[in-house]
């Protein structure tokens, strides 16, 4: 047993707090949670009242059968008076340089087409060129006030004239927004994200509450209009697999694709027109 690490938790939110939020989250009652971390009900309770200390091998088969993130196991930890064990590398640093060199690679490999590199609250970390490219069109020229793409998508002063499928494409956010509030209880950014998202004007009242029997299409295509021209793209999304970096957790690159032979043959010429400028 490891000895808690008592100058972690200051000001630490105490850990039955969190346990009983993540349980109301998952839906599990004392006695489930028990059972699926192999722990006994009442030693369980006394950890949730304070009147007990998890082991730290105890709160990581909790984190386990709550299935929380890199990030909130971290904070789990520091709850139990424990030091995290979870590094979050920035992407520029020796570590975390395959990863780069793979993104880079990623990124250039989705030319003449966009792609982005985004964390767990829609953050624009990197684009491609290409994606620059179709920004311009569709907002004729003008720069996104915004390296955030909820914020891209919602705000009618951005993006969000440019779509012409527009309550299908941010509906579609607004659902994954809802996912990410219900399955990480404390992520309040991703709470103030979904508030500020619902409170931009001619956001239909209905997205304010969760909608559990929507069943999303399969494919969604995105369509853009600028310039005169219409751009049809659908996404896939990449995610690294098997990692302890909270960095590389949150990170997901969303890679474009034409879903017409127009979008295709307009990616290639706003490239040629880059290139020979």
């Amino acid at each position: 047993m490891h000895a808690p690490n008592r100058s972690a938790d200051a000001g630490a939110t105490p850990i039955g707090a969190l346990l009983r939020e993540w349980r109301a989250a998952r839906r599990l009652s004392q006695l489930d949670l028990a059972l699926s971390a192999d722990i006994s009900t009442r030693h369980l309770s006394c950890v949730e009242t304070g009147k007990a200390q998890a082991s730290r091998e105890t709160v990581a088969r909790l984190a386990d059968a709550l299935d929380m993130p890199l990030r909130e196991r971290n904070a789990l930890l520091l709850a139990a008076g424990y030091a995290p064990t979870h590094p979050e590398s920035a992407l520029g640093t020796p570590d975390l340089a395959p990863v780069r060199r793979a993104i880079d690679f990623i990124l250039a490999q989705q030319e003449p087409y966009p792609a982005f590199v985004l964390n767990r609250h829609w953050d624009i970390l990197m684009a491609n060129t290409a994606a620059a490219r179709v920004n311009a069109l569709v907002m004729g020229g003008r720069t996104s006030a915004h390296d955030n793409m909820i914020r891209q998508v919602f705000d009618p002063e951005d993006l969000r004239p440019a779509f012409a499928n527009w309550e299908a494409v941010a509906g579609d956010l607004i659902r994954h927004l809802h996912d990410v509030v219900a399955a990480v209880p404390t992520d309040v950014r991703a709470r103030a994200l979904l508030d500020e998202a619902l409170a931009y004007p001619g956001v239909p009242t209905r997205w304010r509450t969760r909608d559990l029997e929507a069943v999303p299409s399969p494919l969604l295509t995105t369509v853009m209009r600028g310039g005169g021209r219409e751009l049809r793209f659908f996404s896939t999304i990449t995610r690294f697999g098997t990692t302890r970096d909270i960095t590389l957790q949150e990170l997901h690159i969303e890679c474009c694709f034409p879903a017409d032979e127009a979008t295709t043959a307009l990616c290639r010429e706003l490239a040629t027109r880059t290139a020979s400028v």
